[in-house]
């Protein structure tokens, strides 16, 4: 059985990594700062508070490279998913915990923004970003990685006699009755996409939609393990269809046991939603310069390199080289199944009451 790494829900904990940097680039960043109180002794020896997800995840020595380069070290604290990241970083803005929040995506940011927890920051390396990508441009949040939730099939359920659905249209097709599962939107955050991508797909008839695939028989799980590894060809289940994620196929190729050539799994492409993880630097952080410095970081080639093989994204930088893995990840258009942040924010408390009543009750 293929174990494709979680990413709806991991554990959570205290990590410490460190980072370095250049001393060329720290004494530019003091001094476009404007700021004379601030020496690099202190920067060198100080440290700064990075505030993440639970799926946060790097290549092991990648921080330790940079030690080598200058002191400052980077605490990571996780502080679990998305939503509870966010919560915690408002409810502590007067006096965070943290310098920098890495993990805000489009599904939440709108409630970040609207706090105003976030201090303007516009990197250097904004401009190697692929377009598009750039929420705003006070420099609030800086996107950081990007992906997409769409549903995934098993191919070998599927035959000339019985062909996979070639579009979102055609899970309502009473052939692939009983095939689903999703995960309830309002405890995954893969399910919450799917959710948006019905929306933004059938606009005002968003909720017949899920009317009709109730009836024919789609399955809900409270996330995304359960639905991958419980009901899901892949754990061993009988849904040959499921919610999960673009790059699911590349990491079916990657950790198949035993190995295999061609993913056993493909995509629905207009079934996608894209995510986009931003960071941003926390208002009230005392240590801006080292959190300049670690947004700059996070943009790196370096780093941008290393994110699609340990957090299954795609790297925003344009500069960035992908593995050959990543080479065959979908060309997923860019304006598929789109709605704003201050949309989704709006919107989402009622749309996941309908989902839930429609579906669930």
């Amino acid at each position: 059985m293929t174990r494709v790494p979680d990413l709806d829900n991991a554990s959570g904990g205290i990590v410490k990594r460190y980072i370095k940097l250049p001393i060329a680039i720290i004494f530019l960043s003091i001094f476009a700062c404007g700021s004379s109180e601030t020496t690099s002794n202190e920067i060198f020896e100080s440290s700064v508070t990075l505030l993440t997800h639970d799926s946060f995840a790097v290549s092991e020595g990648l921080f330790e490279t940079f030690t080598d380069e200058t002191g400052i070290t980077v605490e990571q604290l996780s502080l679990g998913d998305t939503g509870q990241l966010i919560s915690s970083s408002i409810l502590t803005k007067e006096n965070p915990i943290g310098d920098v929040v890495f993990g805000v995506d489009n599904t939440f940011l709108s409630r970040a923004l609207d706090a105003d927890i976030f201090s303007p920051y516009v990197s250097s390396l904004n401009s190697k970003i692929i377009d598009g990508l750039i929420y705003e441009e006070s420099g609030h949040v800086t996107p950081i990685d990007y992906g997409h939730v769409c549903v995934n099939y098993w191919k070998s359920s599927f035959s000339d006699s019985l062909p996979p659905p070639s579009s979102i249209n055609d899970l309502l097709d009473p052939t692939y009755a009983s095939l689903l599962v999703v995960q309830n939107p309002e405890t995954s955050s893969p399910g919450l996409a799917f959710l948006l991508a019905s929306i933004s797909h059938f606009g005002s008839n968003w909720k017949n939609f899920w009317k009709l695939l109730t009836q024919n028989g789609v399955s809900v799980t409270n996330d995304w393990e359960s639905s991958y590894y419980g009901e899901f060809v892949a754990g061993g289940g009988k849904k040959s269809l499921v919610v999960s994620y673009a790059s699911s196929p590349i990491a079916e190729l990657i950790y198949s046991d035993p190995p295999v050539e061609v993913s056993p799994t493909a995509i629905i492409e207009d079934s996608c939603f894209e995510q986009i993880e931003y960071a941003g630097i926390l208002k009230n952080s005392k240590k801006r310069t080292q959190a300049e410095l670690l947004i700059d970081f996070l943009l790196s080639r370096r780093f941008q390199e290393d994110i699609p093989l340990n957090m299954f994204m795609m790297p925003v930088s344009a500069e960035a080289s992908l593995p050959d893995q990543f080479e065959d990840y979908p060309m997923i258009r860019n304006n598929l199944n789109t709605i704003t942040p201050a949309e989704i924010e709006n919107g989402r408390n009622d749309w996941t009451e309908i989902w839930t009543e429609t579906v669930l009750r």
